[in-house]
């Protein structure tokens, strides 16, 4: 029971941090129907930022992870620009190109500037809470409670203001938003500049619990995409049921099968979700 409670555990941990980051595949699909696989290398980016600045600058890390998400809401915003909307009208298969040369290029900028050695944020050792047989400690419980804020602002904004409006509007029919006079650049470039934002607080919150490597953002990336497949790609709630659901099917999985493994099993989930399922939990088929 206390081995099961601290699957649990782990699993809700590992699924908040799928589910933030899975919010930026989702977003970018609902709105311009490709996935950018550059999102899991900006999450990259967003930890070795806050690295930076907490090692040389001296910056706290939480005031760190704050300037690290506005800096890479500036560089989704950047990458939607220069990379993505001059193709906007072309074939799908070119963002998808696109989005993978973007990928390496960021890989390729970090590695050249922090090399290749693993980086770790300096966190101290923390004393776990036993809570319901498992031990947690306090940066994960910071952890779940920094993430389901960041969802639920992302919610809010969403859903009480008239940007988040706009943006409803053109997931559902880009078209008509256009003719009834919303700026479609505009929104774009607000939900590169959210899904950025939030992935560069997934890859801070990460770093509390694993090194900083130049290609963490691969299997991450993979991860969080395979959430948002799981819950319904371009579905804003079935991107957090999805990141939900990865972590604890991968973590509990994890006593089943060498440890080893256990990152196959979120490739696994994907092959069966866009096998029988492909429209995920939540979503609906077509485009959203």
């Amino acid at each position: 029971m206390i081995i099961f409670s601290q699957l649990i555990a782990n699993g809700l941990i590992a699924g908040s941090i799928y589910a933030l980051v899975a919010l930026g595949y989702t977003m970018v699909y609902g709105i311009l129907g490709f996935i950018n696989f550059a999102h899991g290398e900006v999450l990259m980016v967003g930890a070795y930022l806050a690295y930076a600045l907490v090692a040389f600058a001296g910056v706290p890390i939480y005031a760190a992870m704050l300037i690290s998400m506005a800096l890479c809401a500036t560089l989704g915003v950047v990458i939607e620009r220069v990379a993505y909307r001059p193709l906007r009208n072309a074939p799908r298969l070119s963002p998808l190109i696109t989005s993978i040369a973007v990928s390496l290029f960021l890989q390729a900028t970090i590695l050249l500037t922090f090399g290749a050695d693993v980086r770790t944020f300096s966190t101290g050792a923390d004393e776990g809470y036993h809570i319901l047989g498992a031990i947690i400690t306090p940066h994960q419980l910071l952890l779940i409670a920094v993430t389901l804020a960041l969802m639920l602002g992302l919610y809010l904004f969403v859903t009480r203001t008239k940007l988040g409006t706009a943006m409803r509007a053109a997931t559902d029919n880009r078209n008509l938003a256009l003719m009834i006079g919303i700026n479609i650049d505009m929104v774009i470039a607000i939900v590169f500049a959210a899904g950025s934002a939030l992935a560069a607080a997934g890859g801070v919150l990460i770093g509390f619990e694993q090194n900083l490597t130049p290609t963490m953002g691969v299997v991450l990336g993979i991860k969080a995409f395979t959430a948002a497949v799981v819950g319904g790609i371009g579905n804003i709630y079935g991107a957090v049921l999805g990141g939900f659901a990865i972590g604890l099917i991968e973590n509990i999985g994890a006593w089943f099968i060498p440890s080893g493994y256990k990152d196959a099993i979120a490739f696994f989930i994907l092959l069966l979700m866009l096998l029988f399922k492909p429209a995920g939990l939540l979503g609906r088929n077509g485009r959203t």
